[in-house]
C-alpha cells in the first residue's frame, strides 16, 4: 500500500493510499472547522451547514445529490466533530470521479435556500430533542461543558435550540468563506484509487479557489467542575474526565493505553471490579480522546440510584490503585488490544482515508503504521503507573443525570483521590 502526497499553490492537501486488489474506494473532503471555530452567537453552525449541503447546490438538487451516488450503489454522508467537518464517500472504483465530483460540489456550492434552511431547521431541532432525552449521549455534552467552562471548545456541536433557530443564509456563507477555503480542507482517498487521477481533478475543481488564511481556534483550558440533574429514570448515569494529553504530546500513548487497561474491554479492572465482582453496572468503561491541544480520560457507568454512591467509591478506590499496582501483564494485553485496533480497523479503506487526513492535519505527514506500534510499544509499566498517579489532581469534570441524589460530589471524589 503507497501514501502519495500532493500540495496546491493554494494549500488544498490532496493524500491518496492504494490499496492493490480491491475493487472500492473512500474518498472525502476534511474540513479543519468544527465547533470550537464557531464563536458564541455561532454555536452550532457548523453543524447546520453540514446539513444544508446536502439540500442543494446550483447543479444538483438534494434528490440528484442522493441519487448520483446511490444509483452505482455507493454511499455518502458527513458529519461534524469539534476541530473537524467531514463529507465523504464510498463507491466502486471506477465511480471514483463521479463520487468527487459531487462531494466538492455540495461543499463549494451549496445554494442556502430559505425554504430548504427552514425544513433542515426543524429536523437539527429534532436531532437536539432526541440527544436530550438519550442520557448517555446528552450526559458527554454536559461532562465536555463542565470540563471547557465558557469555552467554545466546552460548547455542544449541535448547539443550544435558541441559536440554531435563528441562523440564516448569511450566517451560514458566512462562516463558510471564513472556514471553508482550500488551504482548510484535506481531500483524503483510499482503495482502489488512482492518485495522479484525483489530483487533476482536484486541481480542476480547486486550483482557481483563493486561500482564507488562518482560523485558529482558542486555546482549549481544562477547569473541571460538576454538573448534576435530578431526573426519575431508571439508570443514574455517571461520567467522570480528567485532563489528557493532546495529539502531539509524546504522553498520548500512555494515556489511551492506561484507559484501556483501566476500562477498554470485559477485562479491565473497572469492567473485573465493578460490573464482575461486585455487579453494579451493566456498563462501564473508560477511553481516551485527543484533540489538537488538550486531551479527555472519561470514564462512564450506569448503575441504579442505591447504588451511584458504591460504583463511584469503587472507581476511585480503582484509579488510586492502579497507580500503585498496575501490573505488566495489564499493560501488555492493553498494548495488544490498541495495536490490533489499530490494524484491524485500517482493513476498510473508508478507516484509511479518516486516518490519513487526521494525521496530515496534526502532523503535516503520514507517519508508518510501525511509527505508532513502536510508540506503543514502547510505553512501560512504571510510565502507566506514573501516569496514573498524575490523575490524582486538584482538577476533575463530573456529569450525573438521573436518579443520582446520592452520588458524591466532584470535590468529595478530588478528596478521595488526593487521600
Amino acid at each position: 500500500m503507497t501514501v502519495k502526497l500532493h500540495t496546491l499553490p493554494n494549500g488544498l492537501r490532496i493524500v491518496t493510499e492504494a490499496m492493490p486488489g480491491l475493487k472500492s474506494a473512500s474518498i472525502g473532503l476534511w474540513v479543519g472547522a468544527g465547533g470550537r471555530h464557531e464563536t458564541a452567537p455561532q454555536n452550532g453552525i457548523a453543524h447546520f451547514l453540514e446539513h444544508m449541503a446536502f439540500k442543494g447546490t446550483a447543479k444538483r438538487s438534494a434528490l440528484q445529490i442522493a441519487e448520483e451516488i446511490e444509483d452505482v450503489g455507493g454511499y455518502i454522508n458527513a458529519y461534524t466533530s469539534r476541530e473537524m467537518t467531514a463529507y465523504y464517500a464510498r463507491c466502486l472504483t471506477a465511480d471514483v470521479p463521479r463520487a468527487l465530483d459531487v462531494i466538492c460540489d455540495i461543499v463549494l456550492n451549496p445554494v442556502f435556500n430559505a425554504a430548504d434552511i427552514e425544513t433542515e431547521r426543524h429536523v437539527i431541532l429534532q436531532e437536539i430533542g432526541q440527544a436530550a432525552d438519550t442520557p448517555d449521549d446528552i450526559i458527554f455534552d454536559w461532562l465536555h461543558e463542565v470540563s471547557y467552562p465558557d469555552q467554545a471548545f466546552g460548547r455542544t456541536i449541535l448547539g443550544p435550540e435558541e441559536r440554531v433557530s435563528n441562523f440564516n443564509a448569511d450566517d451560514l456563507r458566512g462562516f463558510t468563506a471564513a472556514h471553508y477555503g482550500p488551504d482548510r480542507m484535506i481531500l483524503s482517498a483510499a482503495g482502489g484509487v488512482d492518485h495522479d487521477e484525483i489530483v487533476a481533478q482536484a486541481e480542476a475543481i480547486f486550483g482557481g479557489l483563493k486561500a482564507v488564511g488562518d482560523r485558529s481556534a482558542d486555546a482549549a483550558r481544562f477547569i473541571g467542575g460538576e454538573r448534576r440533574e435530578v431526573k426519575d429514570l431508571e439508570q443514574a448515569h455517571f461520567a467522570l474526565s480528567f485532563e489528557s494529553p493532546g495529539y502531539r504530546n509524546d504522553d498520548i500513548y500512555t494515556a489511551q493505553i492506561w484507559s484501556t487497561a483501566m476500562g477498554g474491554g470485559m477485562s479491565s479492572r473497572l469492567f473485573q471490579k465493578i460490573r464482575e465482582e461486585n455487579g453494579l453496572c451493566y456498563t462501564i468503561y473508560a477511553q481516551a480522546a485527543a484533540y489538537d491541544d488538550t486531551g479527555q480520560i472519561t470514564i462512564y457507568a450506569g448503575t441504579s440510584g442505591e447504588e451511584i454512591d458504591q460504583l463511584t467509591q469503587l472507581t476511585v478506590a480503582e484509579i488510586k490503585r492502579a497507580a500503585d499496582d498496575m501490573s505488566e501483564a495489564e499493560v501488555n494485553r492493553a498494548k495488544a488490544q490498541m495495536k490490533a485496533g489499530l490494524l484491524m480497523g485500517l482493513e476498510s479503506p473508508t478507516s484509511r482515508a479518516e486516518r490519513n487526513a487526521r494525521l496530515l492535519a496534526i502532523w503535516g505527514r503520514i507517519p508508518d503504521l510501525d511509527e505508532a506500534v513502536t510508540r506503543i510499544d514502547a510505553v512501560t509499566t512504571a510510565g502507566i503507573r506514573q501516569y496514573g498517579g498524575s490523575l490524582l489532581t486538584p482538577k476533575a469534570a463530573l456529569a450525573l443525570y438521573g436518579p443520582v441524589s446520592a452520588a458524591p460530589g466532584v470535590e468529595e471524589i478530588l478528596k478521595g483521590l488526593s487521600a
